[in-house]
């Protein structure tokens, strides 16, 4: 792979709903592009190209065509070219994949990408109805009032069906991920309290919404962006040049993994029967992205960033990026490996359940945390040398799946 090197980034406070200040989407995607060039010491002038993720803007704000949005509200990055992704939940991570595409090709160097999404200028019933959108609609079978919450309760049903689940397990992903975004200052429950038994199957503190899924098991849908600044070896050396800082210490994309499968969620239980891993094409991107990137495996990561928009997300995570045996995510969890000081932590962040989950900009929010991460800028929630760590991002019932590897590397060995 050419490195693509990780200049900056600015994330906005996920806990902000900006329809409530009379702002919309286009004031988070004007503050995250500031605030990702300002940090990454890069003039307006630099940048070359733009790509931007975001997957529900026709249907909450009526706004598509966002790619133009940027120099709509950044005039110095008027005549850019810049264009618009969308793959659910993954959406930003699909524009990370276009923009390093552009700098292994030598078409850029330099390449902006943004992820966003409004979510809260709706109630919360009108909103949660239009991201049904990234599933198959009408045709996924599935009896329920809310699609996302019945989906991934079925996927917490189907480990329960092949190999076993204990819902204290689940509690404790969702216990842990609260706990760390305590630590996040820009995480949308930072603030939140829980009365002594929420993280259990009480049926008042934390109710079922759906078969297989209650209340804490849901990751929180909010506002927020999140900006990056990517560049190619020759512009980043430059850039090291310029800024005096060593170019080894720069974070680096090491490796990405990228894999689809259909829409339907049934399908994929259909298809993996009998296998090892319920989403063998999940599976596939992390261990691409791990031989791209020239990890060995698990031992080899200092941290996971990873998509839990429920518990049974990362539940399942936990064992196809190999932490465990294929079922047995629930041995990471009861061992303390993934907690923030064990072995192998798994969104120190807060995640989506702790950090919250603006969907267009969750995967550029996982590789901005992950280069915090990797260069000892993660504050309060900072693993303790990490040099190493792995994203996985998926869009829908794991239809979209990208996976990245973060890393700071010397220069001479890249």
């Amino acid at each position: 792979m050419t490195p693509t090197y990780i200049l900056g980034g600015y994330q906005t406070d996920f806990a902000k709903v900006w329809s409530r200040n009379g702002q919309d989407l286009s004031d988070m995607m004007r503050e995250a592009t500031l605030g990702a060039l300002e940090r990454s010491l890069v003039d307006a002038w630099q940048v070359q190209s733009i790509h931007v993720g975001n997957a529900f803007g026709e249907i909450q704000r009526a706004q598509a065509h966002l790619g133009a949005m940027v120099a709509q509200v950044v005039p110095e990055l008027w005549g850019v070219p810049a264009m618009r992704h969308e793959g659910a939940c993954a959406s930003a991570s699909l524009a990370v994949l276009a923009a390093m595409a552009e700098i292994e090709a030598g078409r850029y160097d330099c390449v902006l990408v943004l992820g966003a999404e409004e979510l809260k200028n709706l109630p919360g019933d009108q909103s949660s109805a239009n991201q049904n959108a990234a599933a198959w609609q009408g045709r996924e079978d599935i009896d329920c009032r809310f699609m996302w919450p019945a989906a991934f309760g079925l996927m917490a049903q189907e480990y329960e069906r092949r190999y076993g689940l204990d819902r204290r397990h689940i509690n404790r992903i969702a216990e842990i991920n609260y706990g760390n975004a305590k630590r996040n200052p820009l995480a949308q429950t930072r603030k939140w309290a829980f009365e002594p038994g929420a993280f259990s199957d009480d049926d008042t503190l934390n109710p079922v919404i759906e078969p297989g899924t209650r209340r804490q098991d849901c990751g929180q849908i909010t506002d927020g962006a999140c900006a990056l600044v990517l560049a190619g070896p020759r512009f980043a050396a430059e850039h090291a040049r310029r800024t005096g800082v060593a170019l080894s210490s720069v974070p680096q994309i090491l490796g990405w993994g990228h894999r689809n499968a259909g829409l339907r969620l049934k399908d994929k239980f259909e298809r993996s029967a009998g296998q090892p891993y319920v989403f063998p094409h999940v599976r596939q991107a992390i261990t691409e992205a791990w031989a791209r990137a020239g990890v060995s495996g698990p031992d080899a990561l200092d941290g996971i960033e990873t998509h839990d928009c429920f518990t049974t997300t990362e539940y399942m995570a936990i064992d196809h990026f190999g932490l465990t045996p294929p079922g047995q995510s629930w041995q990471a969890v009861e061992s303390g490996m993934i907690e923030l000081g064990g072995a192998l932590p798994v969104n120190p962040s807060g995640g989506l359940i702790g950090g919250g989950h603006p969907v267009g900009a969750t995967g550029a929010r996982m590789l901005l945390d992950a280069a915090r991460q990797v260069t000892g800028q993660a504050g309060d929630y900072q693993v303790d040398g990490a040099k190493t760590f792995a994203t996985l991002n998926i869009g829908g019932s794991c239809a979209t799946v990208c996976s990245f590897v973060v890393g700071v590397r010397d220069a001479q060995a890249s």
